[in-house]
């Protein structure tokens, strides 16, 4: 049977067990693992001769003052010293040398002679600061930089000596210093070219519907718009007289295109449909069949038979021409896409959609390249620069220009706050964009400056809220302007031609500008 020993706990007062605790603490704490070791001065003494060495060794020594140099002439000056071998690897224990002024007379018409002449010498603080002000170049080889008033020489060296190997380093290592402790120019926005306003000069009228896309000829004859009263109007560019109505389309036609490859018309609308007009008889030739809502807009490639189609049904379509065959359908998406652009290099294919992104299309394989996703709202409307391999998207937070292949970002283009339907750009750098209420603000491309702002008067009998442009776009040569708007009409606006830079001067303040991605 084991016996239990029971002892009696003692019983302490708060006070005691509070002093034991904190004996407990001191005993465990009191050991010098965490202290710092006792230094040893004989090593720290060689650690910071290592540290000056290295870091200060080009001005570990000043020049001094030597005061008689002048007075040996020359030729002795060399001689005054004993010649000492500087090697390569004692580039840093250069001693240079500061002299005076030269001889010069006490005042004017007083021969200078050895009795009248008058040097004076820098102090030795005046030397030293003077020596850590100059860049180690200036000190190394001086004869080549040193100004007239004082002089600096590597004692032993003739005059035209090339630095060594370690003074050429010292040299690299201060003029790195020098340059970093100079201030950085600031970023300034470039002085835009001056571009003449434009002027409203001709209004037509003719549709009963709004005005809803334009295109012109590549004859730059006539133009072709097509409205929400489901007709397509072709006019004279030169009278805007109407010379033909072409009807087909059961809904508002949203997009007009004429082919530059052949007499054709391309039109599509929200009847779903996209037709083919042969102009010499001014019928529908084929029929594009595929999209499951409203076709949007349109464009042609430049180069070879394809037309490419973007809808409300999240997609883009690319047609052959001739066959009628849908050879790739572009998905990807998420909704409806607005605008689609064409060009011959890659990538071929831009898109714009109420989903708030870009994509930028590999045509052969039919699948997205680059998605730009920066904008926040959505992107109607895209334009190409007809020179640069640059291109602009309209969105009602911003303009953003970007450069191809990749879609890197380049600028905003802030200010117009509305929601952009059409951007034009002509090749004078002049992009123009056309807004839902109205307004059309006209910018510099390069800059990014908007040189005028636009909001023209709505035809007579309109509503002041039928004021929207939904299409702008230049004529052949580049001198005409044409919207097409809300109250039904066709603007046609020209550079005015009595502008001068000191009638219209660009009030240009260049601001420091953070481009901002978003």
């Amino acid at each position: 049977m084991n016996l239990m020993l029971i002892r009696e706990v003692q019983k302490h007062s708060v006070h005691t067990l509070v002093f034991r605790s904190l004996k407990r603490t001191h005993d465990m704490f009191v050991a010098d693992n965490g202290k710092p070791v006792p230094l040893d001065e004989e090593s720290h003494k060689r650690k910071m001769a290592i540290k000056l060495r290295n870091e200060y060794g080009p001005v570990l020594h000043m020049p001094t003052s030597k005061e008689n140099l002048k007075e040996k002439g020359p030729q002795n000056a060399p001689d005054s010293y004993p010649h000492k071998q500087y090697p390569a690897n004692q580039g840093q224990d250069v001693e240079y040398l500061v002299t005076g002024t030269h001889p010069y007379p006490p005042g004017p018409g007083v021969a200078l002679t050895a009795d009248t002449k008058i040097q004076r010498m820098p102090s030795e603080s005046a030397a030293q600061s003077l020596a850590v002000a100059l860049p180690s170049q200036t000190r190394v080889d001086a004869n080549r930089t040193a100004p007239a008033g004082s002089e600096y020489r590597h004692p032993g060296a003739s005059d035209r000596s090339q630095p060594t190997a370690m003074n050429s380093m010292i040299m690299e290592t201060s003029n790195t210093k020098n340059s970093a402790l100079m201030a950085k120019k600031a970023p300034t926005m470039p002085k835009p070219q001056w571009h003449p306003p434009w002027k409203l000069y001709r209004v037509i009228s003719g549709h009963l519907g709004w005005v809803r896309c334009i295109a012109v000829e590549p004859g730059n004859q006539w133009f072709v718009t097509g409205s929400a009263d489901r007709t397509i109007k072709i006019w004279d560019l030169a009278s805007g007289k109407l010379k033909l109505s072409l009807t087909g389309h059961i809904s508002t036609v949203r997009g007009v295109i004429v082919s530059t490859r052949s007499p054709y018309l391309f039109s599509c609308g929200e009847d779903k449909q996209v037709k083919c007009w042969d102009l010499e008889y001014n019928k529908v030739i084929r029929h594009y069949h595929g999209h499951l809502s409203a076709v949007y807009g349109l464009d042609l490639h430049p180069t070879i038979d394809v037309l490419v189609t973007c809808s409300r049904d999240s997609t883009a379509r690319i047609w052959d021409v001739r066959t009628k065959a849908s050879v790739h359908t572009l998905s990807g998406h998420t909704n409806a896409v607005a605008t689609v652009r064409c060009q011959a290099a890659e990538p071929q294919i831009i898109t714009g959609s109420h989903d708030t992104t870009i994509r930028l299309w590999d045509l052969v394989a039919g699948k997205t390249r680059v998605t730009l996703t920066n904008h926040k709202k959505s992107v109607r409307a895209v334009v190409l620069h007809p020179l640069h391999y640059t291109f602009a998207s309209g969105s009602p937070d911003n303009i953003k220009q970007w450069k191809f292949p990749d879609g890197g970002f380049i600028q905003n283009l802030s200010g117009h706050n509305a929601i952009i339907n059409t951007l034009a750009v002509n090749t004078d750098g002049v992009l123009v964009s056309g807004a839902d209420n109205g307004t059309m603000h006209l910018w510099d491309w390069r800059t990014g400056y908007n040189f005028q702002r636009v909001h023209a008067a709505v035809q007579p009998g309109s509503l002041d809220s039928e004021s929207g442009i939904f299409a702008c776009a230049f004529d052949r040569s580049e001198s005409r302007l044409l919207t097409a708007e809300a109250d039904k009409t066709i603007k046609v606006y020209r550079e005015d031609e009595t502008a001068t830079e000191e009638t219209h001067p660009v009030s240009w303040k260049p601001e420091i500008i953070k481009r901002k991605r978003f």
